[in-house]
């Protein structure tokens, strides 16, 4: 007799941030004022210009199902993008454009995944990658990283993890929770030591355009056989209209299209139109000054947080977060997280979300909310410390 639900489901954990944030807007609902620093979404509105383009889509009356990987003008624009970006030519027919960059990982992994294949992937690491693995019926494979790597695997961590199961690895630069990015000659490694594997590298660039001292550069640099998830969500500061997008190896196109036809049908039409806004020179001069804003953030919050005890032993080089080390004030960074909320009415996100590598031991901060925010956490964080 079949068992309901499926027995994976057991192995697929809530997304605790998602709960989290359920309760502050509980306590919100209550009356209570509630700083926000558990999700990762830019309190900036959506660039004005793009919310123009979406209203003149919707009021033209013509929103219909657009091919299952998107408008053409789209694929284009994004294609176009990534010369006058990174200085790198792809087709556009390599472009599928995908209901945000979930939609984008769903499609690479249902097209990569075999039943009991494994997936190599940093441990702290963003929750959903290994629940999408295993949603495939994959194995995803944690590889503890810190410090010592900033937070990233090397070609000596993946091999020590790689066995004849090994499909290939899902990397982030910038990372989720750490912010921390691989150089140039990281990555390159990294691509060839999978290669040489005949593996296959998946690469998280969603929080590109949202780095710092440095500018991140694409790993399609390394050849064309890499898939790359990208997303209008973070630095195009368009999370709710759930759009992203993925550049695909050739001979994976057809494939990828087959899924997204019967997985999506085809991705938000307004959403789509509203995207072709977003590489105009008016829309990038405001995303650049909102990067400049968040770099601002994380200056402040940075040694704020040190001062209250708080341990940052990631560079947070690019993304809205930093990950501390919370083991001076806390054996429980859940409880904390929890309590902090409740007493304090600070929401940050507990280091369980992210993996099992030491997560009571450290916690989450999203800079996505304004300086004057930031300054009251930290006071209402050091009358809770006592």
């Amino acid at each position: 007799m079949p068992t309901f639900p499926a027995s994976r489901l057991a192995d697929i954990a809530p997304f605790h941030v998602m709960e989290l944030m359920a309760r502050a807007r509980a306590l919100e609902a209550e009356g209570r004022n509630i700083i926000h620093m558990e999700v990762g979404e830019p309190d900036f509105q959506t660039p004005e210009p793009i919310i123009a383009a979406a209203r003149a889509s919707i009021e033209s009356g013509r929103v219909f199902y657009t091919p299952a990987l998107g408008l053409p003008e789209l694929r284009r624009a994004i294609a176009d993008f990534y010369q006058t970006r990174y200085g790198i030519s792809i087709p556009a027919a390599r472009v599928a454009v995908t209901a945000g960059a979930s939609g984008a990982l769903l499609l690479t992994l249902a097209c990569l995944t075999e039943p009991g294949s494994e997936w190599l992937l940093s441990d702290p690491g963003y929750p959903c990658n290994r629940h999408f693995i295993r949603s495939f019926e994959g194995i995803p494979i944690g590889i503890p990283v810190g410090p010592e790597s900033n937070f990233q695997p090397t070609p000596a961590t993946l091999e020590a993890h790689w066995t004849e199961r090994s499909a290939g690895a899902l990397l982030a630069s910038p990372a989720n929770p750490t912010g921390s990015m691989l150089r140039n000659d990281q990555l390159a490694a990294i691509n060839e030591f999978v290669r040489q594997r005949q593996g296959q590298l998946i690469v998280d660039e969603i929080y590109h355009g949202l780095t710092y001292e440095r500018d991140a550069q694409t790993a399609l640099q390394f050849g064309d056989d890499i898939f790359v998830v990208q997303s209008f969500s973070k630095y195009f500061s368009m999370t709710g209209w759930r759009l992203g997008w993925l550049v695909v190896p050739e001979r994976f196109v057809r494939d990828i299209e087959k899924l997204a036809q019967n997985l999506f049908i085809s991705p938000s039409t307004p959403a789509q139109h509203a995207a072709l806004a977003a590489f105009t020179p008016a829309t990038i001069n405001i995303l650049e000054a909102r990067r400049n804003e968040f770099q601002k953030r994380r200056d402040f919050l940075a040694p704020a947080l040190e001062a209250l005890g708080f341990r940052i032993d990631a560079r947070p080089d690019g993304a809205f977060y930093l990950y501390v080390n919370c083991s001076e004030l806390t054996v429980d960074s859940d409880r904390f997280a929890r309590d902090l909320l409740d007493t304090a009415g600070v929401a940050v996100t507990p280091g369980l979300d992210f993996g099992s590598n030491a997560p009571e031991k450290h916690l989450r901060f999203a800079y996505t909310t304004d300086v004057v925010r930031l300054a009251e956490a930290v006071d209402r964080i050091r009358r809770f410390l006592g």
